[in-house]
């Protein structure tokens, strides 16, 4: 029995396609469940193509609006809370003219890409990345287990 994860949505955007507070609920917590046992939150913004743009540019550098960012909240044995409180595992922000976008190029499933973006930003809060060739094999095989474990095809096949 995996430990609760508190998800807090904060839907900014105008795209038509954002899932519904339960449904990001869940992938989020579905990802998270899978690699820790500790209670913890994560707050979800989905925010449009200026927002993300910013964010986009404010921390990575790069002037224009990306899929999913993630904000790691870093260790929270250092943050002075009781060992027993929930962690906080960090931020997800998806744009969602982005989401919706890419899915129409790639040509799949609008909401099998919404699932995608955000068990792919939870990983990231958990310290995976896929900067390095094998990080990267290691971080999609947990993308494709945990999306198939829902019903999601593998996002990464041709």
């Amino acid at each position: 029995m995996s430990a609760a994860v508190s998800v807090d949505v904060q839907n900014a955007s105008a795209a038509v396609s954002v899932p519904e507070a339960p449904d990001i609920q869940a992938w989020v917590e579905l990802a998270i469940s899978q690699l820790s046992q500790a209670p913890g939150e994560v707050s979800v913004r989905i925010v449009d193509e200026e927002e993300g743009r910013q964010l986009n540019n404010t921390w990575r550098g790069k002037d224009v609006a990306t899929n999913v960012l993630s904000f790691p909240a870093g260790n929270d044995a250092d943050n002075g809370l009781p060992a027993d409180a929930p962690r906080s595992f960090g931020d997800i922000v998806i744009c969602g003219p982005v989401v919706e976008r890419e899915a129409s190029e790639q040509g799949k499933a609008t909401a099998d890409h919404w699932a995608h973006m955000l068990v792919h930003g939870a990983l990231h809060l958990l310290g995976y990345d896929h900067e390095i060739d094998n990080e990267a094999l290691e971080m999609e095989a947990l993308e494709r287990q945990i999306l198939a474990a829902r019903g999601v095809a593998d996002p990464y096949a041709t």
